[in-house]
């Protein structure tokens, strides 16, 4: 069963940076994509950042140049490294994994940035 778990969420004042991690387990086909999304009190969720296996990446317009995806294909994880961070930016952010046509989604990481 595919399992992805989040971590590096946090409180950090605007401007600072975080990092978030998402392993995949529990894989036997090959993870065509992965992405991040994030979900705002009483906001919809939202696709943040995507990368493919081919390596193509995507971004939300409210974070290009501020947030970098990453992904180790051997180890089956992705990250998200976002820099300039804004309270604008406070929500749960969600990995998500595509497998065959599959969508998984991991618990969630809340990310909290102060004014």
């Amino acid at each position: 069963q595919v399992q992805l778990a989040e971590s590096g969420g946090g409180l950090v004042q605007s401007g600072g940076s975080l990092r978030l991690s998402c392993e995949a387990s529990g894989v036997i086909f090959r993870i065509s994509a992965m992405a991040w999304y994030r979900q705002a009190p009483g906001k919809q969720r939202e696709m943040v950042a995507g990368i493919i296996s081919g390596g193509n990446k995507k971004y939300d317009d409210s974070v290009k140049g501020r947030f970098t995806i990453s992904r180790d294909n051997y180890r089956n994880i992705v990250y998200l490294q976002m820099n300039s961070l804004r309270p604008e930016d406070t929500a749960v952010y969600y990995c998500n994994a595509t497998i065959r046509r599959n969508e998984y989604w991991g618990q969630g990481t809340q990310v909290t940035v102060s004014a």
